[in-house]
């Protein structure tokens, strides 16, 4: 029986060449959600296109709570997924456009393996020598050396990998710091997958990115309720420490996509990003020491965000759309 697999998507825009082109992916079923923004006119073959009239008859929790004009409601396109049986959720944006060989690798497999507890690691430097970064690293490691891990450190491992990030070329997911003071455009090196072992991080993002383990997909939440740049990034953060409790990694691929980005201020990027780049060492310090094995990954996340309400990193608003969220995917 073949797996279902599902890529979520949600646009403001007429349908892009990054739409089209995944919706013409085999085996894949691309979902489209609308916000209040999106043409009314909006068509695209092969894509299930959700419309807010639509999307109000689903009857889904979370919709009483969702706010419109936000990344979240991509969370739709989620529920969607799961309750139609999906055994793969792909995550990415209508700005990405898949290569021909964008395509799940496997979520269990002999994989070149970082060392265990490095905390904080740049994965782009793995693929390239560029000074570059991903949104949401700690931009007080970006100029320390010894942060990373040398190539040689890398042992080919039996792991589980319950979240895979594929890079992007071209305007790759970077912080406005970067983008402020370089803003080159990347293309990364070809080179194999790198797992990050337990206790060793890097953020991930909804750019590109496969969560291939059903077990997993109460992960996938977006925080609502907190600035647009800092949503997916939180989301990571959480996630990975809640992953080891059941023995899955984080991994990273080369780049299977290229960005032609959306118009963006930057100094606004910068504004909406500073939570990054002031709580996330905390986060995951707080983490580490709340992720508990004998836990559901449901009860894990509900007490992760109790613990980011406490430290005043979220709104008691994100803990209502929570609740909501682990109803419509439990």
């Amino acid at each position: 029986m073949k797996d279902k697999k599902f890529i979520a998507i949600t646009s403001i825009f007429s349908p892009t060449k990054g739409v089209m082109k995944f919706a013409k992916f085999d085996g894949w079923e691309t979902i489209v959600i609308a916000d209040k923004k999106t043409p009314n006119n909006w068509k695209c073959e092969k894509t299930n296109f959700i419309s807010v009239s639509e999307q109000n008859r689903l009857g889904y929790k979370i919709l009483s709570t969702l706010p419109y004009n936000h990344y979240s409601r991509k969370m739709i396109a989620y529920v969607y997924a799961i309750k139609q049986g999906a055994d793969m959720i792909a995550d990415t944006d209508d700005d990405n456009i898949p290569e021909p060989t964008w395509e799940a690798l496997p979520s269990s497999g002999n994989y070149l393996t970082t060392q265990k507890d490095l905390g904080f690691i740049n994965i782009y430097r793995f693929f390239t020598n560029r000074r570059i970064w991903p949104r949401g690293f700690p931009l007080q490691r970006i100029t320390n050396e010894s942060v990373g891990f040398l190539h040689s450190d890398l042992t080919p491992s039996d792991v589980k990998v319950g979240v895979w990030q594929g890079l992007v070329d071209g305007d790759p997911d970077v912080d406005a710091v970067y983008r402020l003071t370089d803003n080159r455009p990347c293309f990364f090196e070809k080179r194999e997958p790198v797992v990050l072992g337990k206790g060793t991080i890097c953020p991930f993002n909804s750019q590109n990115t496969i969560f291939n383990v059903k077990e997993l997909f109460p992960l996938l939440y977006l925080p609502a309720f907190v600035n647009f740049r800092f949503t997916d990034i939180l989301r990571g953060l959480i996630a990975q420490p809640i992953m080891w409790t059941r023995g899955y990694l984080l991994g990273f691929s080369e780049a299977t996509a290229f960005q032609e980005r959306n118009p963006h201020d930057y100094l606004k990027d910068f504004e909406d990003e500073i939570p990054c780049y002031l709580h996330v060492e905390r986060i995951i310090d707080l983490m580490s020491t709340t992720a508990n094995a004998s836990m559901s990954i449901g009860d894990n996340l509900y007490l992760a965000y109790q613990k980011l309400l406490e430290a005043g990193i979220v709104k008691e608003d994100e803990l209502v759309l929570l609740s909501d969220w682990l109803k419509d995917v439990s």
